[in-house]
Order: C-alpha cells, then structure tokens, then sequence
C-alpha cells in the first residue's frame, strides 16, 4: 500500500483529529435519494409512469439538479444524487417526479458532503 494511501485511509478509518482545534465539518453537497417502488404498487402500475419518469429525470440531469443516477443491480429502485444543500432541498426536487407523484414509490434520503477526515492532511499542524 502507497504511504499517501495509507495516511488517507487511516485518517478517514480513525476520524482522527488534530490537537486544540475544533473538528472541522463540511457542508452537505449532495443528497442520495433511494427510490424504493412502495409495498403493494403493481408492477404494471409503474411501468404506465416509467416513459414519463424517464423524460422528468433527463430533463433534470441537464438542468444540474440531479449529477448521477443508478439502477440498483437487485432491481428493487434507484438511486439518485441530488444537487441540493439539504434534504428539504432534495425532497423538492424528487417529489415533482411522475412516480412521486403518483405515489408509487419511497424515499430515503442521505446527506452527503466531502470526506471531512481528510482536513488532517491540509491543516497547519499535521497529526503527530
């Protein structure tokens, strides 16, 4: 393993923290969306809305609200990652989609933000 690795990976393992500063924090940059079909909604149901679906996601990829999308490989949804800053913010974004609406599917939102451990690496003081 590469020593830079290494250092990285222990640093994100440990949380380790500087000596007299306060832990520092980063701000949310995306949320995860898990879009779960809800119990009991028909297949059948969701494949009327799925055109629509569709169209509603690529139209918000090129207006920079959602960076990524992904089927989950056991066919049970899909994730998305919102451009947002809060879940509040996210939740605006996903709700307007056509399966929202129609109220076949759930959410499960997840704040993202940059690895804040790695701060140890750039501070004035690296860990002893």
């Amino acid at each position: 393993m590469k020593p830079l690795f290494r250092t990285i990976c222990l640093l994100a393992c440990t949380g380790l923290m500087l000596d007299a500063q306060a832990p520092f924090t980063t701000k949310t940059t995306d949320v995860m969306v898990r879009v779960i079909p809800k119990p009991g909604a028909q297949r059948e149901q969701i494949q009327k809305v799925i055109p629509e679906e569709v169209r509603a996601t690529v139209r918000l990829y090129l207006e920079g609200k959602i960076r990524q999308w992904y089927s989950r490989s056991d066919g049970n949804g899909v994730i998305l990652i919102v451009n947002a800053t809060s879940i509040a913010d996210a939740e605006t974004v996903v709700d307007a989609l056509p399966l929202s609406k129609a109220n076949l599917v759930d959410h499960e939102y997840t704040e993202l933000a940059p690895l804040a451990p790695l701060y140890n690496l750039i501070a004035p003081n690296p860990p002893r």
